[in-house]
């Protein structure tokens, strides 16, 4: 057993979740959105994220969702902090310990395609590792050569346009880009994401699905499209402009998300 998940488990009782849910950028609303909730500082967690990015908290929430015991990672730590695209590995591997099936994963992101608007989310169906690390670099079993045909479910990829259409909420969908961060994109790079067939880009989550399917977690996660990239409007783009959009893919993923837990 983990230190973590005993610290956990200490707190929270050893009740196993159904799922884990990890915040991005400004996305905090769903956090509230979880009953009987227990709140436990990443700093009490041997392993969890360290260094932080303003607009992320740093907490595990454990609480209710949906009729269903589910854990929340307030924030995520990033490649561009400290250089490590493992970071997530810890936190994630006691997710999974704490009997977690399925890691739903929220993000904000840039959007490559004028039909999908900054206010507007859009469901990731693949994504293309553009920063080329890899949180299984390392790994010395052979479980490392993992499969990620599929590694966005279709099932819940499903379930999630079903539910948004019933909820009167636009979800597009479209393939994400992983760019490493931390400065934005230039406008050269945005344009060869286009060409490479991206229709938003960000600097999370790669590294998270492929950690989920290394652990055997099933993967859904969905952009909060916070701005154009750059060259393709006259916006500035900033972190403190991330963070003021999100709130309003915030608003629907709080709708959206509970219901989709409910049908797990």
């Amino acid at each position: 057993m983990s230190k973590a998940l005993n610290t956990i488990r200490k707190i929270a009782g050893s009740e196993p979740i159904a799922a884990a849910i990890v915040l991005g950028s400004g996305l905090s609303a769903l956090g509230e959105a979880l009953g009987d909730k227990l709140t436990i500082p990443y700093g009490e967690l041997k392993g969890f994220p360290g260094a932080g990015v303003s607009g992320h908290g740093r907490d595990l929430l454990i609480g209710t969702m949906g009729g269903k015991r589910i854990a929340v990672l307030t924030g995520r730590e990033h490649y561009y902090e400290r250089g490590n695209a493992a970071a997530m590995r810890t936190a994630l591997e006691t997710m999974a310990e704490l009997g977690a099936s399925t890691l739903l994963l929220t993000n904000s992101a840039g959007s490559l395609d004028e039909r999908f608007r900054p206010g507007e989310l859009m469901l990731i169906a693949d994504h293309i590792n553009y920063a080329g690390m890899n949180p299984l670099i390392g790994e010395k079993t052979d479980r490392r050569f993992v499969n990620m045909v599929d590694c966005y479910a279709p099932d819940l990829r499903a379930k999630a346009r079903g539910l948004a259409e019933k909820l009167d909420i636009r979800l597009n969908e479209g393939i994400y880009l992983w760019y490493s961060g931390p400065s934005f994109e230039t406008v050269a790079e945005i344009q060869m994401a286009i060409r490479l067939g991206a229709t938003a880009v960000g600097m999370s989550t790669a590294p998270e699905v492929i950690l989920a399917r290394f652990l055997g977690l099933k993967v859904w996660a969905c952009s909060s499209i916070t701005n154009m990239g750059a060259g393709l409007s006259s916006e500035t783009i900033s972190h403190e402009h991330t963070k003021t959009m999100a709130v309003q893919g915030a608003e629907k993923l709080s709708k959206l998300v509970p219901a989709l837990v409910e049908e797990l």
